[in-house]
């Protein structure tokens, strides 16, 4: 595998909406996101999605589901640079609440709020909704803009 930090991203789904972390605190603050974050030594990447969900909203066993790869390249600024592991679940336990650093909110598909979110989402989240499962490759620009996209259909 490469040796971009390993991370994962999970996105709730509930009929035709999708939970979207408010990033309070470090990279991407201010952005919608995806619940996640870096995958943690000895843990798996299942393992990483599933903790990082109970550490930030307070859900517990989420039936996740692997929709897509993406590598996300910043030449500008490599620590930020990931390879992100994105999960999907329509069912857990508790109620998404609001850690010190992210504030949980639905959205219905047609209502994402793009312009908020970094922009790469653009580019595939969309087609993941749609039951897609990718593989994908951002680089991006000195202003973390996308520069360069490369989408493809993967089966997991």
């Amino acid at each position: 595998m490469d040796q971009l930090v390993q991370a994962t991203t999970l996105f709730l789904i509930k009929d035709d909406k999708i939970l979207l972390g408010h990033k309070k605190t470090g990279l991407g603050k201010g952005n919608y996101l995806g619940i996640g974050g870096k995958v943690e030594k000895g843990e798996t990447i299942e393992e990483a999605a599933i903790r990082e969900a109970e550490e930030e909203i307070s859900i517990h066993n989420p039936k996740i589901i692997k929709v897509a790869e993406m590598r996300f390249v910043f030449p500008e600024h490599p620590n930020w640079s990931q390879h992100v592991h994105v999960f999907t679940a329509r069912r857990w336990e508790g109620t998404p609440a609001e850690s010190i650093e992210i504030s949980p909110a639905w959205f219905r598909f047609c209502e994402i709020p793009f312009e908020k979110m970094w922009n790469d989402a653009m580019f595939w989240l969309p087609a993941i909704l749609q039951g897609h499962t990718l593989q994908g490759d951002f680089l991006f620009s000195e202003d973390a803009k996308v520069k360069e996209v490369s989408l493809r259909e993967y089966r997991f």
